[in-house]
């Protein structure tokens, strides 16, 4: 657990296991961007029905849905470093083989969804034992500061790296950038299978347990802790709120503000920006505030950013917005997971995680329906208002949570503040 002391605060190392998590994380953002921008347009060339294109992404979604909570479960009972690496190593067979048939053109609607269902199955299990791993490769004290690192280099490798570079590789060819995004899964497993860290102390699993006794388990303790059931109900609001501005967004701004792609594209980078600029301020917020209250002031900025993005017609207004969004944005997303970690026990954090996950990402879906729908009855604008007052919600389901300061340190010792009225 390498950590040195800057200006009074405890940040990672870069030397020893938490760099080579960090460079493996980044590399697979970069590549993952890649794909993520290349399926689309594969998809675009291979049908001109919408609906078929959108499935393609909206099948992205399904096994989080289906098997999140059983990805945590099996996530506390392996080894978490071989789990992500062998993970890693699969995905990038089954993208190289993916790329060999599109080079070939085998390439169909129907492989694509199937690409898409089985790479999110998979990282189901990869993120909730990254999340379970990276304790035993810091000390707690940096815990937050190493989260912001690693969201930080993902957005740049993911929204300002790769995006640029797809139009390069796919005048080499359709299958370059799949082949590319290969090629990072299986460095970053290599990466990953050289770390020597030590696995967390668990205790002996009582007879006759089972996936689904453990899975109960971990949502348990996700519910009986007021902090993580408040950052939870939290969360998942403000992804219904997210899923209907993600789903809309590219009609605000080439309908609403009719500015057309590259009025798009500066919203892309703003909101990247953003991102970044949140990951250096984090720390000074934290310091500040503490992590709650750091994360209800994120709730609160982004609300008004978002009422910002739905009622004054400018591009300069909106790329504002969505800047100061992408930086509290960040502020959410590294102090969220950051508490999780500090208030779960280690034997347990896959399974809350993915508990936290599942029902964070549910409401992305019904969000884009909204969004839609919203957006044909009362106009273009009317999305960043509705998840404005999905976000107000959230901000409200926060308050609770700010008194539990107690760290969970067992599921069943009392030691939480959890312990409100049913």
């Amino acid at each position: 657990m390498a950590t040195v002391d800057v200006v009074g605060a405890r940040v990672p190392a870069w030397r020893g296991g938490f760099g080579r998590l960090w460079s493996a994380a980044v590399l697979s953002s970069f590549g993952d961007s890649l794909r993520a921008a290349a399926l689309p347009l594969l998809a675009v060339s291979l049908t001109d029905r919408p609906l078929l294109v959108a499935s393609v992404t909206a099948c992205g979604y399904l096994p989080w849905l289906v098997l999140g909570l059983l990805g945590g479960a099996v996530a506390d009972r392996v080894d978490q470093r071989r789990a992500m690496w062998t993970v890693d190593l699969a995905r990038g067979l089954l993208v190289a083989a993916f790329a060999a048939a599109v080079a070939f053109g085998h390439a169909s609607i129907g492989l694509l969804i199937a690409l898409a269902i089985t790479l999110t199955a998979l990282q189901t299990l990869f993120d909730n034992a990254a999340t379970a791993l990276l304790p035993a490769l810091v000390a707690p004290a940096a815990l937050g500061s190493a989260n912001a690192r690693l969201m930080t280099g993902q957005r740049i490798a993911g929204g300002m790296v790769g995006g640029p570079v797809v139009p390069v590789l796919l005048a080499a060819g359709a299958a370059v950038p799949f082949l590319a995004d290969a090629a990072t899964f299986l460095v970053a497993a290599a990466l990953v299978a050289s770390l020597r860290a030590q696995a967390p102390e668990r205790k002996p699993r009582p007879g006759g347990s089972t996936l689904r006794r453990e899975i109960a388990e971990g949502l348990h303790t996700l519910w009986r802790d007021r902090a993580l059931r408040g950052l939870c109900a939290a969360t998942a609001l403000c992804n219904i709120g997210m899923g209907a501005l993600i789903a809309t967004l590219v009609v605000l701004v080439t309908g609403w503000l009719d500015t057309g792609p590259a009025g798009y594209a500066a919203a892309g980078v703003a909101f990247t920006v953003g991102g970044l600029l949140g990951g250096v301020l984090n720390g000074r917020l934290v310091d500040g505030l503490g992590r709650m209250r750091a994360v209800l002031l994120a709730g609160v900025v982004q609300t008004v950013a978002l009422v910002v993005m739905g009622t004054v017609r400018s591009l300069t207004a909106l790329v504002a917005a969505l800047c100061v969004f992408g930086v509290m944005g960040m502020v959410w997303n590294v102090n969220t997971t950051t508490l999780m970690q500090e208030r779960t026990p280690a034997e347990l954090l896959g399974r809350v995680a993915s508990a936290f996950r599942t029902l964070a990402m549910g409401g992305v879906p019904l969000g884009a329906m909204l969004g839609g729908a919203v957006a044909t009855a009362w106009g273009l604008n009317a999305p960043p208002l509705l998840t404005a007052a999905f976000f107000v919600l959230s901000v409200i389901s926060l308050i609770p949570a700010l008194t539990a300061h107690v760290p969970v340190v067992a599921p069943d010792d009392g030691a939480t503040t959890a312990r409100a009225p049913r």
